[in-house]
C-alpha cells in the first residue's frame, strides 16, 4: 500500500489520510466522509472513508486507468479540515487485476487481465483471530501460496465456538470487532486494535498474490447475527460499510460473502427459510451500492435445496456467485467415497446464471485431535481426494479445509495427509489439461449399472478434441466418442501420485464407442480412483 501517493501503478492500493481538530463524541458515526476519485476519462468513483483513531480518517482506492487522477473529499456535516483535494498519476501495470465473475466462461472466474482462474482454496475461518492472538499465520500463508493455493476462506468476525464442543484452543486475546463486549455491545464503534491486525493480514495476502473470501457475517447462530432485535439493519449497514471502506480497495479481496450459511438469517436456526433469500438480495444490492471496486458478491449456503435459480428468481443478478457446500457421504461405511456431491451440485445449481465454486465438502479430520466435532469423524484423506475430484469434474473450482487450520485448532506448521492430493487436482487442471476449455459432458458416458458413488464423471472440450473422465472407484467405462476408438490416444492420470501412463483404447461393436479399463489396484482398503485423459489423434 502506498500512503498519499503522487504516483502509483494501475491496480495497486493507495491510501490518503485526512485529519480534523474538531472533537466528535463518536467519530465513527458523527461525521460521514466520502472521497470522489475522477479518472482521466472523466469517470467518477465515490469511496467511503473510515475512522482509524487519533482524529484520522483514511480512504483507500485502487485505480483501473493510467493517467492523471483527481480526488476530492467531502463530509456530512461539513468539516473544512476533512474536505481536501488532490491529484496523482497512475502508471501502467502488467498485473492480473481483480477477480471477476464471468458466468459461462473459464468455469465462471477470470482476472481483469483475461487470465482464467482455477480456484484452489483452503478454509481458515479464524485466520484474522489467530493472527491477533499471536499465531504464525504469515508463514502459513506463505506456504499455501507456494503450494499453489490462491484463495483462503476467512471470516472477518471471529467465531469463538462451534457446537457441540469446538472452543478455540488458540484464543488468548479478545477478538470482538465492535465496541463494548458480547454482553454489552456497542455497534457504532469498532475495535481498532483488532482491525489493525486484519490490515496486516490483508497486506500479507496482497504481497503474496493470495485471494481472500471475506465473510462479512459469521454463522447466524452466533451473537450478534442471531439477535436481529439488537443487531438491527442500521448496525448491519454500518458494519458492512466499515468493512468496505477499509478493505474494498485490495486486489486480494476475491469475494465479499454476505454470511456463512446465509440461511441462518434471521433467527439462527439451521433450515431453509425464504426470508433469508430476501435478506441476501437486499444486502447484496446494498453492498454493491457501497463498494466502489466491483468485487464479486457471494453467498455461502447451508441447506442445498431448493435450487438457487429459484431462490433468487426475483433478482438473479444481485448475488454474483454461490460459494457452494455439500459434503457427500461421510458415514463410517462410505465416508471415504464422498458419494453424491455431483448430484447435489447439479440439482442445486441447475439454471443458476451466476458463478459458483465448490467451497466446502467437509473438513479433513486429524485423528491426533480430540473429536470435538462428530461431523468430521469420517472425513479422511480419501474423502478429501474424491470430493475434490468430484467438485472439479462439475467444472467448479474447489476449496477444502483441514482441522489443523479450520477453526478451533491451530497447527499451522503442519499439513495433513490429504493436502498433497489437492495439489495434484490443481496440477492436472492447470498443466495436464486446459481446465478453462472443458465443460461437463456426461452424455459421452454410456449408461451402465453403477453402485453408490461409482458413476464416472466426464468433461470435454466443445470440439471434443480433449475428453477426460474421473472414475471414482476405477473399473470400466464406455464412451461415445465422435471418432470412435481410433480417433484418440489415451493416458491414465494417477490421483495418488500424479503419474501418467498409457491407456489402452479398446474398440466395441459400435463404431462410435470406445471401452477403457482402469489399472487395477486398491488404496486404504478401497478400489483406487483414476482419471482418463483422451486427446484426438
Amino acid at each position: 500500500m502506498q500512503k498519499n501517493p503522487a504516483t502509483m501503478p494501475v491496480r495497486s492500493v493507495g491510501e490518503w489520510e485526512l485529519t480534523s481538530g474538531r472533537k466528535y463524541a463518536n467519530p465513527f458515526v458523527d461525521v460521514v466522509v466520502e472521497v470522489t476519485f475522477t479518472s482521466p476519462s472523466g469517470e467518477a468513483a465515490i469511496v467511503p472513508a473510515f475512522y482509524d483513531g487519533e482524529d484520522t480518517w483514511r480512504v483507500r482506492f485502487n485505480p483501473d486507468q493510467a493517467g492523471e487522477w483527481t480526488w476530492a473529499a467531502m463530509s456530512r456535516p461539513r468539516d473544512p479540515e476533512l474536505e481536501q483535494q488532490g491529484r496523482f498519476v497512475v502508471t501502467g501495470s502488467n498485473g492480473r487485476g481483480f477477480l471477476r465473475a464471468v458466468p459461462g466462461s473459464a468455469w465462471g472466474l477470470r482476472y481483469e487481465s483475461g487470465e482464467p482462474c482455477f480456484v484452489l482454496g483452503d478454509t481458515t475461518y479464524n485466520l484474522f483471530g489467530m493472527a491477533h492472538c499471536g499465531e504464525d499465520v504469515y508463514s502459513f500463508m506463505e506456504r499455501r501460496a507456494s503450494q499453489g493455493f490462491n484463495l483462503l476462506r476467512v471470516r472477518v468476525p471471529v467465531s469463538p465456538f462451534h457446537p457441540p464442543r469446538g472452543y478455540n484452543q488458540w484464543q488468548t486475546r479478545r477478538t470482538w470487532p465492535w465496541g463494548g463486549s458480547e454482553q454489552a455491545p456497542v455497534f457504532d464503534r469498532f475495535n481498532l486494535d483488532y482491525f489493525r491486525t486484519v490490515d496486516q493480514v490483508l497486506e500479507k495476502a496482497e504481497s503474496l498474490g493470495l485471494g481472500l473470501e471475506m465473510i462479512m457475517e459469521a454463522w447466524g447462530f452466533e451473537f450478534p447475527f442471531r439477535s436481529r432485535d439488537r443487531f438491527v439493519p442500521e448496525w448491519e449497514e454500518l458494519w458492512m460499510r466499515y468493512l468496505i471502506a477499509r478493505y474494498d480497495a485490495y486486489n486480494s479481496v476475491y469475494f465479499w460473502t454476505l454470511m456463512n450459511e446465509y440461511e441462518y438469517y434471521p433467527d439462527g436456526d439451521w433450515r431453509y427459510n425464504p426470508v433469508a433469500d430476501r435478506w441476501a438480495i437486499r444486502v447484496a444490492r446494498m453492498v454493491k451500492g457501497m463498494a466502489p471496486h466491483g468485487h464479486i458478491v457471494a453467498v455461502h449456503n447451508g441447506p442445498i435445496a431448493p435450487p438457487f435459480a429459484r431462490r433468487f428468481a426475483t433478482d438473479l443478478h444481485a448475488v454474483d456467485a454461490i460459494l457452494y457446500q455439500t459434503w457427500g457421504s461421510r458415514d463410517a461405511e462410505y465416508g471415504w467415497l464422498a458419494a453424491g456431491i455431483e448430484q447435489d451440485i447439479r440439482r442445486s445449481l441447475e439454471g443458476w446464471p451466476g458463478a459458483a465454486v465448490m467451497a466446502e465438502w467437509g473438513y479433513e479430520r486429524n485423528p491426533e485431535f480430540e473429536l470435538l466435532l462428530p461431523s468430521h469423524e469420517y472425513c479422511d484423506e480419501e474423502h478429501t481426494r474424491r470430493g475434490g475430484w468430484r467438485g472439479a469434474f462439475c467444472a467448479l473450482g474447489i476449496i477444502h479445509g483441514f482441522e489443523n487450520s479450520w477453526g478451533p485448532w491451530s497447527r499451522l506448521h503442519e499439513d495433513q495427509v490429504g493436502l498433497p492430493y489437492l495439489l495434484l487436482v490443481r496440477r492436472f487442471f492447470t498443466e495436464v489439461v486446459p481446465f478453462d476449455q472443458l465443460a461437463p459432458a456426461m452424455e459421452l458416458v454410456v449408461p451402465a449399472e453403477w453402485g453408490l458413488g461409482e458413476q464416472p464423471l466426464a468433461l470435454a472440450a466443445a470440439d471434443r478434441s480433449i475428453v477426460t473422465v474421473y472414475l471414482p472407484v476405477g473399473g470400466d467405462v464406455t464412451l461415445a466418442l465422435p471418432q470412435g476408438a481410433g480417433g484418440y490416444r489415451g493416458e491414465w492420470f494417477d490421483p495418488l501420485t500424479g503419474e501418467l501412463s498409457p491407456a489402452k483404447v479398446e474398440a466395441t461393436a459400435t463404431a462410435e464407442e470406445a471401452h477403457f479399463a482402469a489399472p487395477e489396484g486398491t488404496h486404504k482398503g478401497h478400489p483406487q480412483d483414476w482419471v482418463l485423459v483422451l486427446r484426438r489423434s
